[in-house]
């Protein structure tokens, strides 16, 4: 059974970065996932905003597209959301999430793509 596990949330002032992780533990080949981030700010729905594919490709919202970037650690099954120049409405839930094998740039950023789910990590952004 995959297990994802996120960290790294906290709050900042807008214009600041965080950096956050999700483990992944169960996987026989985290490499061979897809993996992405989604997020759910409070009254709104969770929405993706980052996907990386077991074949490398990645994807982003255009909400963050510029100032997010995804990447991976298999070595040490890491999945990393870097984000910088953060606004208030950045503020929300962040969850990873995972599906063995590759898939459409498009669907990195469907919920009903991913099978496997991490609790998720809160982030604030203060302005």
């Amino acid at each position: 059974q995959v297990s994802l596990v996120e960290s790294g949330g906290d709050s900042v002032q807008a214009g600041g970065s965080l950096r956050l992780a999700c483990g992944i533990s169960g996987a026989e080949y985290s490499g061979s996932y897809s993996m992405g981030w989604f997020r759910q700010a409070p009254g709104h729905e969770r929405e993706g905003i980052a996907g990386i594919g077991s074949d490398g490709r990645v994807n982003f919202a255009d909400s963050v597209k510029g100032r997010f970037t995804i990447s991976r650690d298999i070595a040490e099954n890491k999945l990393y959301l870097q984000m910088s120049s953060l606004k208030p409405e950045d503020t929300a839930i962040y969850y990873c999430a995972a599906v063995l094998g590759p898939g459409p740039l498009a669907w990195l950023l469907r919920q009903t793509t991913y099978r496997y789910w991490g609790q998720g990590t809160q982030v604030t952004v203060s302005s």
